[in-house]
């Protein structure tokens, strides 16, 4: 079934900061990377992210093997089964190429997807009973946690914005539309010119020094407070932003989990 659709200002009537996501509810935690973090843990080309502490527990795209998820997600106490949404960005098989052997543990989840994906996955999934949300446009998934809606041309994706008090999130899975835009994107549709944090994969890596650069000032011209580039961000680029944002610098690979309180 479509989503409920939004115009361009998502925001119209916006909540008062008390109702904004509380920082000390809030967790971050990647289930699935192709940078290393947490020992124990497999590595693979991928994202995955799960998102808590907004009032639904949201996965964010499952990774290109379904059984490297679940096992990390073992490894780090996370019940599949605890999870309400799941969110797919775009139709790559390294976002969404877990999406089966995670729903063989939890079939209950509602599952938000680009209209622009295949109809037969989309009639796949409905058939095995499975609830389906088709996001075109601007979309709130749960109170404070919204889609950006499809954007780009080629490959149309969808990123996340998590609303706090402290000012918005964004989470990308891989920045096919453009990083830069998406944020830009974000700051428009919520109208929060305060972005507390930006992390997932920035689809930077056959840029130039020259280009990573000038991508850097453009996020700090945006007020970008902390980044977390990873997945499809590229060494370089992720290299490039810590020495331009040094403390404020988040290493992201699997298992790096990131709280609310830490920001």
């Amino acid at each position: 079934m479509p989503a409920e659709g939004m115009d361009r200002t998502i925001m119209q009537n916006e909540p008062e900061k008390s109702s904004m996501v509380a920082m000390k509810n809030l967790r971050l935690t990647v289930l699935y990377d192709n940078n290393p973090f947490r020992k124990g843990l497999a590595t693979n080309w991928g994202f995955s992210c799960l998102i808590e502490g907004v009032g639904k527990t949201i996965l964010f795209d499952t990774g290109g093997d379904g059984a490297i998820l679940l096992a990390n997600m073992k490894k780090l106490g996370i019940d599949p089964g605890t999870i309400d949404i799941v969110v797919l960005s775009h139709i790559h098989d390294d976002h969404i190429g877990g999406l089966e052997r995670f729903l063989a543990m939890n079939r209950t989840v509602t599952v938000y997807l680009p209209q622009s994906f295949p109809v037969k996955l989309k009639d796949k999934l409905k058939g095995s009973g499975i609830e389906i949300r088709e996001v075109h446009g601007p979309t709130m998934i749960c109170e404070n946690v919204y889609s950006t809606g499809e954007l780009g041309t080629w490959t149309k994706e969808q990123s996340l914005i998590v609303q706090t008090e402290r000012g918005i999130i964004v989470i990308t899975g891989c920045a096919h539309p453009g990083i830069v835009e998406i944020i830009k994107e974000a700051k428009n549709l919520i109208h929060d010119d305060e972005v507390l944090l930006t992390m997932g994969g920035f689809h930077l890596l056959n840029k130039s020094w020259k280009e990573l650069k000038k991508v850097v000032s453009t996020f700090k011209h945006l007020r970008v407070k902390y980044v977390g580039p990873c997945h499809c961000s590229g060494e370089l680029a992720r290299q490039i932003f810590e020495e331009e944002y040094r403390e404020y610098f988040i290493n992201v690979g699997v298992g790096k989990g990131i709280s609310g309180e830490e920001l």
